[in-house]
C-alpha cells in the first residue's frame, strides 16, 4: 500500500470537501491545517439555511455569483465561529484563491497556501501574497481513487467491442454498450 504524503492527504481532504459544493459553476474545497492537524474545512456554497444555486440557479452580478461564499472564506469563518486560531496555519485549496479570498487568507494569519489547480490567478493576489510573505505552492492532486490500469481497461473494452461487431451484434446494442462504458469510465476518473 502506498502511503499519501501530507500534502496529498490534505489536498485529498479539500477535494472531498469540494464534493459538498452547491455551486454548479465550480466546486471548490479548502482545508486549514496547523501542526499537521486539520482545524477547519470549507466548500463554496450558499449561507447556512439559504437557497442553493444547484436548486435555484446562480445569482450573477458582474459575472460573479453573489449567492455563494467561497471555500476559503467558509473555512476561515468556521475557525472564527469556533474560536480556533489561524495564525501561522496553512490552507490547502483545490483552486488558486480569488483576490478577496487572498486578502482574507492574509488577514487571518495563514502563512502558506497550497493549491491544486491554477484558476484565474489574479496578478494582484500573487503580488499581495508575496508582499505579505505568504508562500504559495502548487500541489497537483494525485487522485488515489483512480485506478492505475485505466488504459488497460479501455484497451480490453475496445477489443471486446471489435469482436462483438465482427460477430454481428446489432448496431443499437453496440451503441448502448458504448454509452454504458462511457458512463463507467467517466466516473472512474
Amino acid at each position: 500500500m502506498k502511503r499519501l504524503s501530507w500534502d496529498q492527504y490534505f489536498m485529498a481532504q479539500s477535494h472531498l470537501l469540494a464534493n459538498r459544493s452547491t455551486c454548479p459553476r465550480l466546486a471548490v474545497g479548502a482545508t486549514i491545517v496547523r501542526d499537521k492537524r486539520i482545524i477547519a474545512g470549507g466548500y463554496n456554497g450558499s449561507i447556512s439555511g439559504g437557497v442553493h444555486c444547484v436548486d435555484e440557479g446562480c445569482y450573477i452580478i458582474d459575472g460573479h455569483c453573489v449567492r455563494t461564499i467561497h471555500a476559503e472564506m467558509n473555512a476561515i469563518i468556521q475557525c472564527a465561529k469556533f474560536g480556533v486560531a489561524t495564525q501561522g496555519a496553512e490552507i490547502y485549496v483545490t483552486h488558486f484563491p480569488c483576490l478577496q479570498c487572498c486578502k482574507a487568507i492574509i488577514q487571518s494569519g495563514i502563512k502558506t497556501v497550497y493549491y491544486a489547480t491554477d484558476y484565474r490567478n489574479h496578478p494582484y493576489a500573487v503580488e499581495l501574497f508575496d508582499s505579505a510573505n505568504v508562500k504559495t505552492k502548487k500541489v497537483p492532486f494525485n487522485n488515489f481513487f483512480e485506478h492505475d490500469n485505466q488504459a488497460e481497461k479501455l484497451k480490453l473494452f475496445a477489443n471486446i467491442m471489435k469482436k462483438l461487431e465482427s460477430a454481428g451484434v446489432e448496431e443499437d446494442e453496440i451503441k448502448e454498450l458504448y454509452r454504458q462504458a462511457q458512463n463507467i469510465f467517466s466516473h472512474d476518473v
